[in-house]
């Protein structure tokens, strides 16, 4: 480990001894860190940073009181006075099973994750990985997309949640109307609380990929400086690392997220079609709530997933364009990498820009070794050190992957069409045309 620290070669993203960008740097970072513990502090006060054992307790003793002795109070002395409402009850036990399950998920996964790395090394913004000086500000914006995202669901959700509670207690009519109220209100509480923990995960996973999305995006202008192709390989390779490490970490969320979704959503329909009696806002009205909320994490989810993909993805045609611009603003005897007197050429900047425009999705990484120092040694034409770079990440053209499964655009149409194969099963055995 000694040695690795004098033979790799660092990218040069930090600012240089200038005073005043060091000044400038330690400012922003002041800035990060302030936002980070902000973001650290809002996951506390939800019961996710369980890093001692009375946080734990705490937390989880909070969840076991909101999110499942309420809801069952709440349910049971809403509907059992009243034998006629006993189906309106049957749904809302489903309903909350599923609601609970997910948000449990989320508390449970995330919360290990925290306490295992910590915000920072999580979001992979820690201080020990270097490049960061260029990117605190896009941090920082990216972070409070990520309140926004959050606030904006839990709001329109709880706007309909709201509705349909209000509707239920006037169709109820219970005799005193401040024990409606409390039903109203501590159904409420414990909904917008699993709501919350369930919309956190699923926000945090897209934040910790929309963080590295910056990274990818960024590699095209990186290629635009007249560096070593040593640093373009070792900064595809941390990029790599990286992806991998993001995937290792929160597949067991993605999977078990998905798959009680899945079955949330299969039971749901189930029921609605299936049943004999008339489906309206006061029975049905949950289901339509809590379809929305989980999709609305799911979707972020792959969303953030196919996003990484196809960033690093598209790496492969970058570097390719970067090796064609190069080699096309050279002279025929460069063309080669090699001089007329035998020497080896390097060759300035190409002439264009590198930017490139994205389409919406993502992907998966290496474990990071460091170059050693006789890599890609001067001695090798430079034509040659660069088709060898672009043969490298055309062939490293891996995504963000759960058990080996690459979440891209093609699974996610894999995944749409047996839901709705699903889909199309339960009504064929639901849904039933007489005709005289």
């Amino acid at each position: 480990m000694a040695e690795k620290s004098s033979t790799s070669i660092q990218v040069p993203f930090m600012a240089d001894n200038n005073p005043s960008l060091s000044s400038d740097n330690d400012l922003n970072d002041t800035v990060l860190d302030k936002h980070l513990a902000k973001l650290e502090s809002f996951l506390r006060v939800f019961g996710f940073c369980q890093d001692s054992i009375l946080s734990t307790i705490l937390s989880w003793l909070a969840f076991g009181v909101i999110a499942i002795l309420l809801p069952l109070w709440t349910i049971y002395y809403a509907y059992c006075s009243n034998c006629e409402h006993y189906q309106i009850r049957t749904f809302e036990l489903e309903i909350f099973t599923s609601q609970v399950v997910v948000s449990a998920i989320s508390l449970l996964c995330i919360s290990h994750n925290l306490r295992k790395y910590g915000v920072r090394k999580l979001l992979f913004v820690d201080r020990l990985h270097g490049h960061m000086s260029q990117f605190r500000h896009q941090y920082v914006q990216k972070i409070q997309v990520f309140y926004r995202l959050v606030a904006t669901w839990v709001v329109v959700c709880f706007l309909l949640k709201t509705a349909r509670e209000v509707t239920r207690a006037v169709y109820l009519r219970d005799e005193l109307w401040w024990w409606a109220v409390i039903i109203l209100v501590a159904s409420l509480i414990s909904w917008t609380y699993s709501t919350i923990l369930f919309l956190l995960g699923a926000a945090l996973f897209n934040l910790a990929g929309n963080l590295q999305v910056i990274h990818f995006e960024n590699y095209g202008k990186l290629l635009e400086r007249d560096l070593d192709i040593s640093v373009y390989i070792e900064e595809h390779m941390r990029l790599t690392q990286y992806l991998s490490k993001i995937s290792h970490r929160f597949r067991i969320f993605l999977l078990l997220e998905f798959l009680v979704v899945s079955a949330s959503q299969f039971v749901a329909l189930l029921q609605t079609t299936g049943n004999k009696g008339i489906i309206n806002f006061i029975n049905g009205g949950d289901f339509a709530v809590l379809s929305i909320v989980e999709l609305v994490g799911i979707v972020l989810c792959l969303n953030a997933a196919a996003k990484i993909s196809h960033r690093a993805q598209a790496l492969g045609a970058v570097a390719s364009r970067w090796h064609v611009l190069v080699t096309c603003n050279s002279n025929d005897a460069s063309a080669s990498g090699i001089s007329n007197n035998g020497g080896n050429l390097e060759f300035p900047n190409p002439v264009g820009h590198l930017s490139v425009n994205y389409s919406e999705s993502d992907l998966e990484s290496n474990d990071f070794v460091a170059l050693p120092g006789n890599v890609l040694t001067s001695q090798m034409p430079s034509y040659h050190k660069r088709q060898a770079f672009v043969t490298y990440v055309k062939s490293n053209t891996r995504g963000f992957t759960i058990f080996g499964w690459m979440v891209d655009r093609m699974l996610i149409n894999t995944i749409f069409f047996i839901e709705l194969s699903l889909v199309f099963f339960v009504l064929g055995k639901t849904i039933t045309i007489t005709t005289r």
